[in-house]
């Protein structure tokens, strides 16, 4: 857990220091959406309007970390090795990235149906990333400085680079 902490909160930690976020799948467990619901960080659906509402358990948030909350530890110790979403740092804001990350819900499917795209699973990202041309990660990544995910063994941690 100390490497995470470490890869989410480098020294020092100022003003200046580029943020930790993280996506979370509510989908992944029961308990993730009451506990956002009790959080004492930021934090914003993916979804907005009629599907925010009625998906609101099963939904994708996008979570500011802090990591002086009470919520942030335990994400952490709770999410980590259960694919419940990524974690990255950015040196924009909440609505920067809530845009940035909307752009990538949806995708459409040779056949023309349009299905949600899970990119925030870290099962999904860690084969997605690496079909990718240069231009399509570097337009996923596009604000964020580094992705933290769950290696497919739970001790391990992926940073996938932006460019492959």
């Amino acid at each position: 857990m100390n490497d995470l902490m470490d890869a989410l909160w480098p020294t020092p930690l100022d003003e200046a220091a580029p943020r930790a976020y993280a996506i979370l799948d509510a989908a992944r467990d029961d308990g993730i959406y009451p506990a956002l619901l009790a959080a004492d960080c930021e934090w914003q659906c993916l979804y907005r309007g009629d599907a925010a509402v009625t998906m609101a358990e099963v939904a994708p948030y996008l979570v500011a970390l802090d990591p002086a909350s009470k919520f942030t530890p335990w994400l952490l110790e709770k999410a980590w090795g259960n694919s419940w979403g990524v974690f990255f740092v950015a040196t924009v804001k909440m609505e920067a990235l809530r845009a940035h990350f909307r752009r990538f819900i949806m995708a459409r499917l040779p056949d023309g149906r349009s299905v949600y795209f899970r990119f925030y699973d870290p099962r999904v990202l860690r084969v997605y990333l690496p079909t990718c041309t240069t231009e399509e990660r570097e337009m996923l990544f596009g604000p964020v400085l580094r992705f933290v995910m769950e290696g497919e063994q739970k001790e391990t941690l992926v940073f996938p680079p932006v460019s492959p």
